[in-house]
């Protein structure tokens, strides 16, 4: 990628420039942070140490666990510290590739919730043959399938942006490299830029979105003809989790991404890129142990075990 940028760092503008207010934002994103790594790697704890959850659907969710944890550690951790720093300074270098891992695993957990709505599918639809549905070959394809998706969508996002040259300022009006504030300081023509982003994330939006409809559309039609309410209610509550952690994922993308660039409002953009970059993947954690009974399980097991171990040690 050959580059004429004349500009060798960035100034993060961040959230906030109010002195009184970086303390408490450094707290609530340093408790944001910490409940979000305590809940994905505890999930992905808990599927890897019980054996009743080594099954497609927690296969799915501890790679959820993963991308929500890697791309909030992309953005949050450098917030943090500008909070805490005068001079929010970070190189071409450094922007580029934390807007590369960010757009990779943020566009990788798109398509696993698509996968993750194509194993519902195949669990309410077809449960007689669920077991040669969703064999371990297929999940790893599929798996395997949304990281190579994800990281090419990222490599394409982020050469369409740092071809551009940057030679009007520095000062990014956001706390991390994302599209809409870099597209806003480029000198250069961004048309084709914009028209790239919107045409590829619309792309990958409509392909997600369509495997999900689709797949609830069946999903829905199943449970209608089921004559047991207590087989719908099951029905229900095993789709109930995926279907909340859809809706609050695909609306805040879609509320940021799929907008001309005038449309934005830096100060609404960064309220939105909060709630997906923070809140997102500390929620996806809770909705699925609050709304599920085999998780519950799993960590009431969990701790059992871990008093038992403790009472012995002493």
């Amino acid at each position: 990628m050959e580059n004429s940028t004349e500009v060798t760092q960035f100034i993060l503008v961040g959230l906030t420039n109010n002195p009184e207010l970086q303390i408490p934002f450094f707290i609530i994103f340093l408790l944001i942070f910490l409940s979000t790594l305590i809940g994905n790697l505890g999930m992905m704890g808990l599927i890897l140490l019980d054996s009743r959850l080594h099954t497609p659907m927690y296969f799915f969710l501890s790679n959820l666990s993963l991308v929500d944890f890697a791309y909030s550690s992309a953005v949050t951790p450098k917030v943090m510290s500008g909070l805490l720093m005068r001079e929010k300074i970070m190189s071409y270098n450094s922007c580029a590739a934390q807007f590369f891992f960010f757009v990779g695993f943020i566009t990788t957990e798109s398509f696993l919730l698509a996968s993750m709505a194509f194993d519902r599918y195949a669990a309410v639809c077809k449960p007689l043959h669920y077991t040669t549905t969703m064999t371990t070959n297929k999940c790893v394809c599929l798996t395997t399938g949304s990281y190579v998706c994800g990281f090419l969508n990222a490599s394409i996002h982020t050469g369409n942006i740092f071809r551009l040259s940057f030679c009007k300022d520095n000062v990014v009006d956001h706390f991390f490299c994302d599209a809409p504030p870099l597209l806003a300081l480029s000198c250069s023509d961004t048309s084709i830029s914009e028209m790239v982003i919107f045409f590829v994330v619309g792309f990958n939006a409509l392909f997600s979105i369509l495997i999900i409809l689709v797949s609830y559309l069946f999903i829905f039609i199943t449970i209608l003809r089921m004559r047991s309410a207590e087989g719908r209610q099951k029905a229900f509550s095993t789709c109930a989790s995926h279907l909340t952690a859809v809706s609050i994922f695909y609306g805040s993308v879609i509320f940021m991404y799929l907008q001309p660039s005038s449309s934005h409002a830096m100060g609404t953009d960064k309220v939105a890129s909060v709630f997906y970059t923070m809140v997102i993947p500390m929620l996806n954690p809770l909705v699925y142990s609050l709304r599920n009974k085999e998780v519950k399980n799993a960590f009431t097991k969990a701790v059992g075990k871990a008093k038992s171990s403790i009472s012995i040690t002493f």
